[in-house]
């Protein structure tokens, strides 16, 4: 079965501005996000991608512009499964002012309870995520081959919810995974189990320098799955 890259959209003014974005018009990479997303072609240069699939939200299609300008024979493929948990009456709103919602203790320790007023369960989030891939696995191996690699842009909360999936965690334990902007998380499927062989690299290991809070909450991974910046 195929291998899947998974990136999460570059860095977004929503993020800087400690905004919940969800599924938000208008919300575009800041320029550190602008300057991650140029550098994505260089550090996928060996990787020989079939596909690339995107989150339909302008974060993500503006991350992947780069790498499909340097393959400019890849299609883009835009699938309205990956796109950002539907937050609700919570989205655009600033996190900061969720932070003492009742339903934020829930999304952070029982996120498999938690369902967004107005908007949609965290589970079925990871469901229509997980259906996503499993189907486009089977596209691919379709028509490339059973050892093809393809890339699929997408949000904090949704990369999270997938490595979940594939390392048989259950949803109450996502929370403890942590996906920067622009990382690259690597599941390559097999017929009996898939296999998590990269998780959230950004290939700096600056990011694990103590930063001051301001910093750290603006790149720190979920919308409200660290309850730090807006996916």
């Amino acid at each position: 079965m195929p291998t899947l890259i998974l990136v999460r959209h570059g860095r977004s003014t929503a993020n800087t501005a400690g905004v919940l974005a969800g599924r938000s018009p208008g919300v575009a990479l800041d320029e550190h996000g602008a300057a991650q997303s140029a550098a994505l072609p260089a550090r996928l240069a060996q990787v020989p991608l079939t596909a690339v699939v995107s989150s339909p939200l302008q974060r993500c299609r503006e991350t992947v512009a780069p790498l499909l300008d340097a393959r400019p024979w890849l299609t883009l493929h835009i699938e309205e499964r990956i796109s950002e948990c539907d937050y609700g009456d919570w989205s655009g709103r600033k996190l900061a002012e969720l932070g003492d919602d009742p339903l934020m203790e829930v999304v952070q320790q029982h996120p498999s309870a938690a369902a967004f007023p107005g908007g949609e369960s965290m589970r079925a989030m990871q469901a229509r995520a997980v259906d996503a891939v499993r189907d486009w696995n089977a596209r691919i191996e379709e028509a490339h081959g059973p050892e093809a690699t393809y890339a699929m842009c997408s949000h904090g909360d949704i990369i999270k919810a997938l490595v979940a999936d594939a390392l048989g965690l259950h949803l109450d334990l996502f929370q403890r995974v942590s996906v920067e902007p622009c990382s690259v998380t690597v599941i390559r499927y097999t017929r009996l189990r898939p296999y998590l062989v990269r998780l959230g690299d950004t290939g700096d290991f600056g990011s694990l320098a103590p930063r001051e809070d301001g910093a750290a909450a603006a790149d720190r991974d979920g919308a409200v799955g660290g309850g730090a910046g807006a996916a």
